[in-house]
């Protein structure tokens, strides 16, 4: 990644937990911290103010992402997903209860006597893994009884971080083992990258390789119901953003904001706060002193009579006129000296 980064004319800094690591020996600089320390993170983030910021172990402090992206960082490829992707139990829990799709039967357990009664849950054999780790480290197979301490010691030797928690979950034996990548586009279709195929042994990774030959039905169907699952991922998560946004915004009705148009359409501008990223639209038909009409060629909103242009990118002063929880609505209008 750093490599391929250069190419494209970027100065790349790598950070990890000790000196040498690999992608340090190609970047143009590097820093050396822990990266579980959430102030270390904000010193370097602070120190180089980068373009972008994208995570890459899984031992660091994720909570701080959500942080940098209020402060106008690029988190790559969102701060949500650093944090559900970087933990076994996160991206679990969002798989099965939000998402719906189908997962072997699991639980949690963060001592010796929970996991017990996960074993007794999921039955044997299953399987055992940390919440987080790499590569398959401290992961195992428990077949009886007498496997469940072994699995439990090895899952805590082999845990990434300060999160001491295993998961448990009931044997599949499956025919072969896929990553399906795929590139989420803002305005168009998820793209599906050809899959790649893993080779295990013992729960420890040996090769992959791209791409594993499937069958065609099986992959348009594992395609198909991704793509579906995201969309309505995406849906849900700006409907829970828009729903916080005006909550936040119930009591500021009537106080001035300074934004930006993060867009323009025929019904109106949106403005992006930027104190606290809210967003909201000026109705055409609030935007007072004139009459104002959308220009599709200049992607502007102009007024006939003193041909004030309003375009994206700009700075705009605007007016709470009011928060709708129930409709997920903000509505703004120009002040009157805008």
């Amino acid at each position: 990644m750093v490599i391929a980064l250069k190419r494209m004319g970027c100065t790349v800094v790598a950070c990890d937990a000790y000196a040498g690591a690999p992608a340090m020996q190609v970047a143009n600089d590097y820093e050396v911290i822990n990266m579980l320390d959430g102030d270390a993170l904000d010193d370097i983030v602070a120190k180089h103010e980068p373009d972008i910021i994208v995570p890459e172990v899984e031992s660091i402090r994720t909570e701080n992402f959500f942080k940098y992206e209020k402060q106008g960082y690029k988190v790559v490829p969102s701060a949500k997903a650093a944090n559900f992707t970087m933990n076994r139990k996160a991206i679990r829990d969002l798989a099965f209860e939000d998402l719906n799709i189908k997962t072997a039967k699991y639980q949690y357990a963060t001592s010796y006597e929970e996991l017990e009664a996960s074993v007794s849950f999921c039955g044997m054999p299953c399987v055992v893994k940390p919440l987080m780790s790499s590569s398959g480290k401290g992961q195992s197979v428990i077949k009886t009884p007498s496997d469940i301490q072994k699995a439990w010691n090895y899952a805590l030797e082999g845990s990434r971080g300060d999160l001491l928690e295993v998961i448990v979950e009931g044997f599949i034996d499956f025919e072969y083992e896929i990553t399906l990548l795929t590139v989420t586009q803002k305005n168009s279709s998820t793209l599906f990258c050809p899959p790649i195929g893993h080779r295990q042994e013992r729960g420890d990774y040996q090769e992959s390789w791209q791409p594993m030959p499937m069958d065609k039905e099986r992959l348009e169907e594992a395609c198909n119901h991704t793509s579906q699952r995201e969309q309505l991922a995406t849906k849900a998560e700006r409907e829970s953003i828009k729903f916080m946004q005006v909550k936040f915004m119930e009591d500021k009705v009537g106080q001035k904001f300074d934004g930006i148009i993060s867009g323009i359409t025929e019904r109106g501008i949106y403005v992006e706060i930027i104190s606290n990223k809210c967003e909201g639209m000026i109705a055409a038909r609030d935007m007072s002193g004139d009459h104002f009409y959308f220009d599709e060629q200049q992607h502007a909103m102009i007024g006939q009579k003193t041909n004030q242009t309003f375009t994206l990118g700009d700075p705009i002063s605007i007016v709470v006129k009011s928060a709708n929880l129930s409709k997920k609505q903000l509505d703004f209008v120009l002040p009157s000296n805008n």
